[in-house]
């Protein structure tokens, strides 16, 4: 099968790591027999400089007519630290997400057996835990109507829902669970908000009238926060709206031991992206110490999304195996001398060759940046 890859690597770590996640996709399509071509667009800091845009118009196109889209990271510090930029980096993905109509954004999020003692909670909280976060991604006050008075001193931003918005990525959270631990978490704030209460509503009568084998539960947000970290195994599915999502799947990173592991997914109806939950990280831009693997298991999913589950789960395992085998980069070993290139090296090649690579693993040449297999 032939595969039209729209490729955004975006600002400061975002071309280093996404190119190893381009790699793996080569090495996958030599491996199963497919073609994956990469068709490159300008988004972010990077766009700005160059289009004064952070989403030029042929960008979305080149997003429009590929099968998927990978996304590397945006954001650069002349723009970040200053707060009258009238242009910003982040303007460019939500214009993108809306663009393509991606209201469904996914992360997994799991407690790897080898980097247990790698996470700040403690091995008896963590070990086990495996969990979707389902983050609605179009709506909420990130995008709603946004007010400062003229003097400057007095600002407001609006969080609106509609039915619609939330039973979409509702359906999409219960279709999911029935695939796990049939088991749904909505994290809301129905106590204060009108929009979480509309939440409640909503999602209760789909579960009762489609999903009846689903267990549902509910969780206010300060309430789930502070579960995610005294017990984040009890998790299955997690729903939420736009910004509470947000925050709540950045603070569940750190159950794996590093940002630089997470995966996800942006969907819509006709539309996919995927892209690693870690920022640009411009401190590391160009010294080859960025981990490649959040990248990489996008990709993952990016297959996953084509169909192609059978090749998804290779690359899963062959970094299942690079973890456990120690083929990592410092933020997870501080005495690791593998870099990004490395690690996206081992991983590729271990796709192809995985019963060879486990038996002859050689340290020295992976560092050396030569062939894994001896």
């Amino acid at each position: 099968m032939e595969y039209k890859i729209a490729l955004l690597s975006g600002d400061g770590i975002g071309p280093e790591v996404a190119k190893q996640a381009v790699n793996v996709l080569e090495s996958v399509g030599k491996a199963f027999g497919h073609t994956f071509t990469f068709e490159e667009g300008l988004v972010g800091a990077i766009a700005i400089d160059k289009t004064g845009n952070p989403l030029p118009d042929e960008t979305i196109k080149i997003c429009l007519r590929g099968d998927a889209v990978l996304f590397g990271a945006i954001g650069d510090p002349k723009y970040d630290t200053n707060p009258d930029a009238k242009v910003r980096p982040e303007q460019g993905l939500l214009k993108l997400r809306k663009s393509l109509g991606l209201y469904t954004n996914v992360r997994p999020v799991k407690a790897y057996p080898t980097l247990l003692d790698k996470s700040p909670l403690k091995r008896n909280r963590i070990e086990g835990a495996d969990m979707l976060i389902y983050r609605e991604l179009t709506g909420g006050i990130y995008f709603g109507e946004k007010h400062l008075s003229e003097d400057g001193k007095q600002a407001s931003d609006l969080c609106s829902y509609s039915e619609e918005e939330i039973s979409r990525i509702a359906r999409m959270a219960f279709e999911a669970a029935k695939l796990r631990r049939k088991k749904v978490t909505l994290v809301d704030k129905a106590n204060v908000l009108e929009t979480s209460r509309l939440w409640r509503r909503v999602v209760t009568k789909i579960a009762k009238e489609e999903y009846p084998q689903i267990e549902l539960d509910f969780l206010f947000v300060d309430n789930a926060a502070m579960q995610m970290i005294l017990d984040p195994r009890q998790f299955d599915v997690i729903l939420t709206e736009n910004m509470f999502g947000d925050i709540i799947s950045d603070e569940a990173s750190v159950i794996g031991g590093s940002i630089g592991l997470l995966a996800s997914a942006s969907v819509g109806d006709e539309h996919g992206l995927f892209e690693p939950i870690h920022g640009s990280y411009p401190q590391a831009k160009g010294k080859n110490i960025a981990n490649p693997i959040a990248s990489i298991l996008s990709a993952a999913l990016l297959l996953d999304y084509l169909g192609l589950n059978e090749e998804g789960n290779a690359v899963r395992e062959a970094v299942d195996i690079a973890l456990a085998n120690g083929v990592v980069t410092s933020d997870l070993d501080e005495h690791s001398t593998y870099g990004t290139k490395a690690v996206g090296d081992y991983i590729s090649v271990l796709i192809q060759s995985a019963e060879e690579l486990v038996v002859n693993l050689n340290h020295q040449n992976i560092s050396l940046g030569q062939s894994t297999i001896i």
